[in-house]
């Protein structure tokens, strides 16, 4: 048996052992693991006093500043928590701008002086950590000798334990600031814009007659794609070591044609590995929801349920971690870059967006009759007007190396940004624009042909999955960001573009109401306004199609198609000025973030282009000389035109491993977006011939002399 087919029996071989969970019993309370390691509302009403309990409740659901006189009781409460759950230590955990999560860990205990050691957990040491500044990226913000940097607390996140087979950590998610008080992570400006977008919308709602609102939240729900392959092919590849995706790679004989993985049954192993995910999720109090099948081979999602944006940012962080951490119990491996395997669907992460009161009024729910509610259409036409005067932005807010692989392609959305609203929604935006009424009708059933099944309700639309930006019921799901990303800066852009548009608005409409309008008239006005200035960016047909390249040319949408075209919208005055006016982020601040996603573009290029000459030079290369010498041992005719075939892609391949590494080493000088567009234009493309006849060679070499793992194994061993 070849050496390859070896390993895919080895690879394919599993089965529940000794570390499987089995099956749980949750009609006994004690079972329900929910929440268990967050140091939740729930804890902290049992060990904190009840004034300290009270007053920082108070200031979490009224945002008010936090009293550093609470610290201390908190922290108190909290250390005895954490050691009865185990941990030792205690970690600030926060997101710079490496878009992953940085932690540092801590001792609880502290000698005594007498031979002995005490566990000692201050308010101090609760509210405030110093990591190094200088160590992370921070686009020029900080010198590489101005070191120092502070996370700070975030009451707002509950902490919670990290288990170890081995002990555990009190984690406590934070901020990180700079010395000079610069954000230099994703969640200062998150909330920030949370605050910025309460303020317009609290105003927006009052003149809607709403007196006891007193802030209106965003909340978060992203749905997790990735794929998972057995460990031994990963740690057979090293280009998925390097750069979590495959450099090459020939089309397997069947890759997702037969749509037979969507929603298919879920394998064994993979569903245990699932059960295991979910469990610690939940211990964590991570609300997961939904687990399925993709639409490529071997790949799967996760999706939790809508949350605070600042808490399911967060919780999109520990559901990353988690799938990671829990696949290699199980032989597996989770890839969460966007573009893994060529050929087949990337992986994405959908931004399930919505704005609601603290009374518990979700502002995007259009009711039974959306053509009546004038609070959602005014809500709504607001979020249209902020995605159509921030498209760029938005693009900008989603763009990566991994991403140029996704965007654009009939598997994702296209790099044009528009809005979905489905039929409903624009028959009633039409009506408002005419002046004619809505025929609202009676709400009709899908009949399905057979009494024994139900009938189902008829919505008012069908959905649109080639739309960045549809509305889908009762949020809008902004479809663009990809799987390997942190989606806190893409929440903080939407919430800081959607408070601009509600202000303004909220502003129209009090004058027009000051100046005697009726309250109908007023407000039916403001929409119509904003709604025709804004249509241009609303488009319900296929996004995929030729066709919508010209239409969104004609109305002067913005088409940018790779990151190089779209980082340049975050410095763009427009984007500036906004972030400045609701203090989301500084000048500064925008323009390091500009630094920061386009030297990480630079760099996860350049990674990539020399770890795909490397592999071509020392593996794939080899591999094609041995097959000519094995064909130079036979005679005959037939081996005589293998061997020209074989010559002819080794020697193309000599000649392109050779200008890929000249262009490897060409680091252009001047701007740092002109190196992008190096990468881009000339190593991408150098790189881009070689896998072309690298892919050939391995359509034509024996299994055991090719060096790498196929998709063929990769994709279809579960």
């Amino acid at each position: 048996m070849p050496g390859l087919r070896q390993h895919n029996v080895t690879a394919a071989q599993w089965s529940a052992n000794g570390g499987a969970l089995g099956p749980t019993d949750l009609t006994i309370p004690s079972n329900n693991v929910f929440g268990e390691l967050v140091f939740s509302v729930d804890v902290q009403r049992q060990l904190l006093p009840k004034d300290v309990f009270k007053k920082l409740q108070t200031t979490l659901a009224d945002g008010l500043p936090l009293d550093p006189a609470l610290a201390g009781s908190v922290a108190q409460a909290m250390k005895e928590w954490a050691l009865e759950k185990g941990a030792t230590h205690y970690s600030h955990w926060f997101q710079p701008l490496t878009g992953s999560t940085a932690e540092k860990h801590d001792s609880f205990y502290s000698p005594t002086g007498t031979g002995g050691a005490i566990a000692d957990f201050s308010g101090k040491e609760l509210i405030r950590g110093e990591p190094d500044a200088s160590s992370f990226p921070n686009g020029g913000l900080r010198a590489t000798f101005e070191a120092r940097g502070y996370t700070a607390w975030d009451p707002t996140s509950p902490a919670f334990i990290t288990p170890n087979p081995n002990g555990a950590t009190l984690t406590i998610p934070t901020a990180f600031v700079s010395w000079t008080g610069e954000a230099l992570d994703h969640k200062i400006p998150l909330l920030r814009s949370m605050d910025a977008l309460s303020k317009a919308a609290i105003k927006a709602v009052q003149l809607f007659g709403d007196t006891e609102s007193k802030r209106v939240f965003t909340t978060v729900g992203a749905e997790q794609e990735y794929f998972l392959i057995d460990e031994q092919y990963y740690f057979e590849r090293p280009d998925l070591l390097a750069t979590e995706r495959t450099l090459y790679g020939a089309k397997p004989p069947k890759g997702q044609e037969l749509d037979d993985h969507y929603f298919g049954a879920i394998p064994e192993r993979v569903q245990a590995f699932m059960f295991e995910a979910e469990r610690e999720l939940q211990r964590l109090g991570v609300p997961v929801k939904t687990r399925h099948n993709e639409v490529a081979p071997n790949q799967f999602e996760i999706a939790p349920l809508f949350e605070n944006s600042n808490l399911g940012c967060d919780h999109q962080q520990i559901i990353m971690q988690t799938l990671k951490n829990v696949a290699r119990k199980y032989g597996l491996v989770a890839l969460l870059h966007e573009k893994p395997f060529a050929g087949v669907n990337g992986s994405g992460k959908h931004n399930n967006w919505s704005m609601g009161t603290d009374t518990g009024v979700n502002l995007m729910d259009p009711g039974d009759t959306p053509s009546e509610n004038l609070q959602f259409l005014f809500f709504c036409t607001a979020v249209i007007k902020a995605v159509k005067k921030h498209q760029g932005l938005l693009r900008a807010s989603v763009a990566t190396a991994g991403q140029d692989h996704r965007l654009g392609a009939n598997e994702a959305p296209p790099a044009i940004i528009s809005i979905f609203l489905g039929a409903e929604l624009s028959e009633a935006f039409a009506a408002i624009e005419s002046g004619n009424p809505v025929d609202a009708g009676e709400a009709g059933f899908l009949g399905l042909g057979t009494e024994v099944l139900p009938k189902l309700p008829l919505h008012g639309g069908d959905r649109n999955r080639t739309s960045p930006f549809a509305f889908t019921g009762n949020r809008f799901e902004f479809r663009a960001p990809g799987s390997n990303m942190t989606v806190g800066f893409v929440n903080a852009v939407l919430n800081t573009i959607a408070a601009e548009s509600l202000e303004e608005m909220a502003t129209e409409l009090e004058a027009k109401l000051e100046g005697g309008t009726a309250f109908d008239e007023a407000v039916t006005a403001v929409i119509k306004t904003h709604f025709v200035e804004n249509k241009a960016i609303v488009f319900d047909g296929d996004g995929y199609s030729d066709e919508w390249q010209d239409i969104a040319a004609e109305r002067g949408l913005l088409n940018l198609r790779t990151t190089p075209d779209a980082l340049p919208e975050l410095l763009s005055d427009t984007s500036v000025a906004t972030f400045e006016k609701y203090g989301v982020l500084t000048k500064p601040e925008v323009e390091a973030r500009f630094e920061v996603f386009t030297e990480q573009y630079v760099t996860k290029l350049n990674i990539e282009s020399e770890t795909a000459a490397l592999i071509a030079r020392t593996q794939i290369l080899p591999a094609g000389l041995k097959y000519l010498a094995l064909l130079d041992e036979v005679d005959g005719t037939g081996a005589k035109i293998l061997t020209e075939e074989a010559e002819a892609l080794v020697n193309d391949l000599v000649v392109k491993i050779k200008a890929l590494e000249e262009k490897n080493a060409i680091h252009p000088a001047g701007e740092l977006i002109d190196h992008a567009k190096y990468m881009r234009d000339d190593v991408l493309g150098a790189y881009a011939e070689v896998r072309e006849i690298a892919d050939k060679l391995e359509a034509i070499v024996p299994d055991d002399y090719w060096p790498l793992p196929r998709y063929s194994e990769m994709l279809f061993i579960k």
